[in-house]
């Protein structure tokens, strides 16, 4: 009698137990994922730190010209910052292999087959970065940021072509209202030409936003195709590229000047700023892609062009008008409409 009594207690508890257990195992299934606080920092310092070297990008590579033409090289100064992000990989590196020792995930050498594929990126960032500089002769620095964004359609069409990732209507939607924001904020209400920026700036600014989309969206591709690899080892072979393709620019394009004049004939501060401001850029670009994705990189851009209008005023007297503020709202409505539909993806 005892048995059996001790064995119907244990067929009414067992029930409850393997219920809790089940409840717990459910809870642990369907609750929401652990909170990553170290990867939301780096994302966050990253994507502020892009934001903020963006917006003077600009403004440095206009204060560096001098009654309105580059008195220095221009390929010699894009050689430079590749070089500087070389070696900025390289000490990071250094650290690291002080620190953990030499893996097979942060090792420089590594096969054929890894490296070919960073010629390509290489050499479209090499006539972006070139073009840069030479439409500012038909824009000023918040005309540039502006039409930067152009890039915004071109990064969003390939990264659904290329990465195979699905947008929503919302954030297609997002990604026109943003564009539109972006012109509004800089139309001349006194003129009847938006931006008042010639037929050759524009044609400059479509094809830099189309190398720097296929550029962006293919260095994502390779970065995150082995994420394993530590993101210095894969900066420094993109960056060897574009050294050796920078040399190839110096010969065809300033060889002569170089010889005559010298490598550095015509920097002043402002270009030694220029070049540290580019170089760390491409590093917090190169996170941006190995901790978030490019679009982050596109709204830092959009964000950088409101900061860039800003400082303009006090620099260049920049005129702040009220489709400004109009089309910074705009922006915000979109930015907002982009994480909308990334939920609703």
């Amino acid at each position: 009698m005892e048995y059996r009594r001790i064995k119907d207690q244990d067929k009414d508890v067992n029930p409850a137990t393997e219920d809790l257990e089940s409840l717990r195992g459910k809870a642990i299934l369907d609750g929401p994922a652990p909170y990553d606080k170290t990867k939301w920092k780096m994302k966050s310092m990253v994507t502020l730190a892009l934001t903020f070297l963006t917006s003077s990008q600009a403004i440095l590579i206009v204060w560096s010209k001098r009654a309105g033409r580059y008195e220095y090289s221009v390929t010699t100064a894009n050689f430079l910052v590749e070089a500087l992000k070389c070696a900025l990989s390289l000490l990071a590196l250094g650290r690291i292999w002080r620190t953990e020792g030499v893996t097979e995930d942060n090792r420089l050498s590594t096969t054929v087959d890894e490296v070919s594929v960073y010629p390509i990126p290489a050499a479209l960032y090499l006539v972006k970065n070139l073009l840069q500089y030479y439409i500012f002769a038909y824009v000023d620095a918040p005309g540039y940021q502006i039409l930067k964004n152009l890039n915004i359609i071109s990064t969003g069409v390939l990264y659904r072509i290329i990465l195979k990732k699905k947008l929503s209507e919302i954030q297609w939607a997002a990604f026109i209202l943003l564009c539109a924001g972006c012109t509004t904020a800089q139309l001349n209400p006194s003129s009847d030409h938006v931006l008042q920026t010639p037929f050759v700036g524009w044609i400059m600014a479509i094809i830099m936003a189309l190398l720097s989309g296929f550029a962006g969206v293919y260095t994502e591709a390779i970065i995150k195709k082995r994420p394993s690899r530590n993101i210095n080892v894969q900066n420094f072979w993109l960056y060897v590229f574009g050294m050796a393709f920078n040399v190839v620019a110096i010969i065809i394009q300033d060889f002569d000047a170089v010889v005559n004049k010298g490598f550095f004939h015509g920097y002043s501060l402002i270009t030694v700023l220029m070049i540290i401001n580019h170089a760390l850029s491409g590093i917090a670009v190169s996170m941006v892609m190995k901790y978030a994705d490019n679009i982050v990189k596109v709204y830092s851009t959009s964000v950088a062009m409101l900061v860039t209008a800003v400082v303009s005023v006090f620099l260049f007297n920049f005129h702040l008008s009220l489709a400004f503020f109009l089309g910074s709202t705009v922006v915000s409505v979109s930015i907002y409409l982009h994480s909308i539909g990334k939920l609703q993806r």
